[in-house]
């Protein structure tokens, strides 16, 4: 597994040079996409009998129903009241309610998708490497675990459609699990919930994105904030700002901005 695992990395570190083709002379740009892909098919191919190879050690079955490992006492069942909330259940819904106050409907992501809803709808590309198996987990049957919630853009633009032809905006938060096929480090994780809003009418603007990230922001903090944006880039939405708070530093006397969310 340590194998595949350096595999993968080398797979992530290739993807990224394709986008240098661009700086490439013209004249040269047919060699240097030919030299990445024979890169990628070598790994791939060498990914592929490390996966065979995985497969191929004996592995002990165990039977995840089971309350308990084998040759030990059944625990006796706890009573309800001894349980809590779980503190991202608690935040999930403090997230909703503030949406919902401000006129939002919510409508809850899936925990499995297809292809058509988790990259046709959305327009990516057919070669785009997010659609490469190594960046997106995918499941035996060809469904994907969504890598964000975004794959319910196109429901949410289908079934509120009608409200645009009576004058009225789509207002719809996302909220839900997704996952990536990431290392887990101090800044990634596999898995992790995202809360996506919708907002479509005839006349929004920026500036009412703003004001609903303002106002959501300064009610889950309880404080009013200083923000400013300025111009930010993301591969999939024009425009994109960077939103920033201030933060007051005590040990150096002053008040410095933080980019704290990428919006578009």
């Amino acid at each position: 597994m340590q194998e595949l695992e350096v595999l993968k990395q080398e797979l992530k570190q290739l993807n990224a040079e394709y986008a240098k083709i661009k700086d490439v002379p013209a004249e040269k740009r047919g060699e240097f996409g030919r030299e990445l892909n024979a890169k990628k098919s070598e790994i791939l191919e060498k990914m592929r009998l490390a996966e065979e190879a995985a497969l191929d050690v004996a592995v002990e079955p165990i039977d995840i129903t089971a309350p308990c490992a084998p040759n030990e006492p059944i625990p006796s069942t706890y009573s309800v009241f001894q349980g809590s909330r779980h503190p991202l259940m608690t935040e999930l819904d403090r997230v909703i309610e503030i949406y919902q106050l401000m006129g939002f409907d919510v409508v809850e992501s899936r925990q499995l998708d297809d292809e058509y809803h988790m990259f046709d709808s959305l327009n990516f590309a057919k070669e785009h490497p997010a659609r490469d198996g190594y960046d997106t987990f995918r499941t035996e049957e060809g469904l994907i675990p969504p890598a964000h919630t975004s794959t319910m853009q196109h429901r949410v633009l289908k079934k509120y459609k009608d409200k645009l032809a009576r004058g009225e905006e789509i207002a719809v938060v996302v909220p839900g699990r997704v996952y990536r096929n990431e290392d887990v480090n101090a800044t990634h994780e596999h898995t992790f919930y995202q809360c996506e809003g919708v907002y479509v009418s005839e006349n929004c603007t920026m500036g009412d994105m703003l004001g609903i990230l303002r106002e959501f922001f300064e009610k889950y903090y309880e404080q009013k904030l200083n923000i400013r944006t300025q111009p930010g880039y993301f591969p999939f939405t024009e425009p994109s700002l960077e939103f920033m708070k201030s933060q007051k530093l005590w040990v150096a006397r002053k008040v410095i901005f933080l980019r704290c969310w990428g919006v578009a």
